[in-house]
């Protein structure tokens, strides 16, 4: 396989910012970056959707919302309710967190019923779902059920982290999830992923998109400081 340029790379990218004190001026700038890199998303927090969807109008780069974020632990009406807020502010891919503790007591339905009620209310306004399973806070086995329920229950992408919990996406994470799924579901890094090098080998894993909020750094060669 030919190692992918870092412009390549670009395809993969959700533009990232999800500080809870982030500014107006700071998401029409990430915005205005995803336009001049060509990324492929704009992923930012709920409040901020109409935001990026208008900024974003015109163009091949998509709005991403997060759901349930960043603990997963609401009520799933909640994030059915929040996921029909996002996709009519303007969202085109919704990020959702799963019930962490359901994955580790081995709940499957309760998983399953989960990822569907909102997979099917992203897919009724025409967005896809992501399903982020905080693969730092599961064991291999929880790992791979919340994968298979999120494949049954019609996710289109599994996603290793939010980001803000107590580590990132790794590459053993990324393979575990690509060998879990197969090749139906995309599977997401983020959570870490700062480098040319390190986009490179969540990739070469399996990863079929990036989040990050270094997308930036990734494409110009730079190492990023930054914590996302």
């Amino acid at each position: 396989m030919t190692e992918l340029t870092a412009r390549e790379i670009a395809g993969y990218i959700d533009h990232t910012l999800l500080a809870p004190n982030a500014s107006r001026e700071q998401i029409v700038q990430i915005c205005d970056e995803a336009k001049k890199y060509e990324f492929k998303s704009v992923c930012v927090n709920p409040l901020w959707v109409s935001t990026v969807a208008r900024e974003l109008e015109g163009t091949d780069v998509l709005t991403c919302s997060v759901i349930g974020f960043p603990l997963g632990a609401s009520a799933t009406d909640t994030k059915v309710f929040e996921t029909n807020h996002a996709v009519a502010d303007g969202a085109n891919e919704i990020d959702m967190v799963i019930d962490i503790a359901a994955a580790l007591r081995g709940d499957r339905d309760a998983l399953v019923n989960e990822i569907f009620a909102i997979a099917q209310a992203a897919h009724e306004g025409g967005a896809i779902l992501k399903v982020i399973i905080e693969t730092c806070l599961l064991t291999e086995e929880a790992k791979v059920l919340a994968c298979e329920a999120a494949k049954a229950a019609g996710a289109d992408f599994v996603k290793t982290s939010t980001g803000f919990s107590t580590g990132g996406a790794t590459v053993e994470d990324v393979a575990l999830m690509r060998r879990t799924v197969g090749p139906e579901l995309g599977v997401k890094a983020s959570g870490g992923v700062r480098s040319v090098e390190t986009a490179r080998a969540m990739i070469a894993a399996g990863a079929t998109r990036l989040g990050s909020s270094s997308g930036v750094a990734i494409l110009e060669g730079e190492q990023s400081g930054s914590s996302y």
